[in-house]
């Protein structure tokens, strides 16, 4: 089986994106990126803005209680504003819906950490993510997910080219 070295592909995918910009007429594309939470969100703006305009969106129905996910995307929101990036982060929170995250993964409250339940929570986000990203005109959608020893990244970018064919915007892969 071939696997596939998606870092390599995105370090791939960066040099044409830095090779345009400084082309004649050059421009910065758009990246719409899921963010799980600050700590997982520091690095990866802080690589991907020397290359994108970034739109960070918050959007994890997994996480209970309320006051846990506001924490998390107040968090998140202050990194955003402490930092100084190469080019503009902007913010946009999605629906706190915790109901959406349990309708789908219904049937799989036994399934270990790591497992299908995981990866349908995953294609939950991802897709939110896609679909805003389409709607919006965005270049590329991304997931902060990958940078976690803890996921899938082989998982998660299979779901992600998935929804690329699906929505018609490039996903950026990661590991």
């Amino acid at each position: 089986m071939n696997q596939i070295n998606y870092q390599k592909e995105l370090d791939r995918i960066l040099a044409e994106i830095q090779s345009r910009e400084a082309g004649p007429g050059g421009s910065v594309p758009k990246l719409f990126l899921h963010s799980c939470c600050a700590p997982c969100s520091s690095y990866v703006l802080e690589y991907l803005s020397d290359y994108f305009e970034i739109t960070d969106f918050f959007y994890n129905p997994n996480i209970e209680p309320e006051a846990e996910y506001r924490h998390r995307e107040d968090e998140l929101k202050r990194l955003i504003t402490e930092m100084h990036p190469a080019h503009a982060i902007s913010f946009v929170s999605g629906a706190y819906e915790p109901r959406r995250f349990y309708e789908k993964v219904r049937g799989l409250e036994q399934v270990p950490e790591g497992g299908e339940r995981c990866f349908v929570c995953y294609r939950l986000r991802m897709e939110e993510t896609a679909r805003l990203a389409a709607e919006g005109g965005y270049d590329f959608f991304t997931t902060t997910l990958s940078i976690s020893p803890l996921k899938r990244a082989d998982r998660i970018n299979e779901i992600g080219l998935e929804l690329e064919k699906t929505y018609g915007v490039r996903h950026l892969p990661s590991d």
